[in-house]
């Protein structure tokens, strides 16, 4: 394995783009919290993938371990996830990211209104950041959050053995009693602004 770091000299570069992105939301978040009177992002996490992590995707993808790959190829070496308490949030905070100067927007997969077959919901936005280098943001709710979460820990658990077809179908099962929770809280919040 090489001793190179995966992203060559782009480090510094990666970490002012993560935080550069950070400003960005945390304007547009300020600015929702004056309309709507209340902060529509329950957190926000950043990062820049790990080299082993970027290593795996590589060989994951079938792609050369180079700076090229990490950089050029694979579009997440900067992360971030916004997770907001209403999905409406989520639009918006999306369609005022695009309206920044400095943000191209690559690759959009909208995971909420196009639910995975296992339940999985989320908006990924993959965006160019000043014509120079890509970030995944992930944006979901707080039940979203906590469903991808759960579902991680049990996916990644030792050899599951038993019936794996029950464990998806609750897992499913679970995904869209929080998505109507979801719709719910959402119609409630237009319910007490409309008051």
């Amino acid at each position: 394995m090489s001793t190179e770091s995966i992203y060559r000299d782009a480090m510094p570069a990666l970490c002012s783009v993560r935080d550069a992105l950070l400003d960005e939301i945390t304007a547009i978040r300020k600015d929702m919290e004056e309309e709507l009177g209340m902060d529509p992002i329950e957190h926000l996490l950043a990062r820049i993938k790990s080299e082993e992590s970027m290593r795996e995707k590589c060989r994951r993808k079938g792609l050369p371990e180079t700076a090229e790959s990490a950089l050029e190829k694979i579009y997440d070496a900067v992360g971030l996830r916004i997770v907001c308490a209403f999905v409406d949030d989520i639009y918006t905070i999306r369609d005022r990211l695009l309206t920044l100067p400095d943000v191209e927007p690559v690759e959009e997969k909208d995971y909420i209104r196009n639910v995975k077959p296992n339940g999985y919901r989320s908006y990924h936005i993959i965006i160019r950041y000043k014509k120079q280098h890509y970030a995944e943001i992930q944006m979901r709710t707080i039940s979203m959050d906590t469903w991808a979460a759960l579902e991680h820990h049990l996916k990644y658990k030792k050899d599951i053995s038993g019936n794996t077809a029950l464990i998806t179908e609750e897992l499913k099962r679970c995904a869209d009693e929080l998505a109507s929770t979801d719709a719910s809280m959402q119609t409630l919040r237009d319910m007490i602004r409309d008051l």
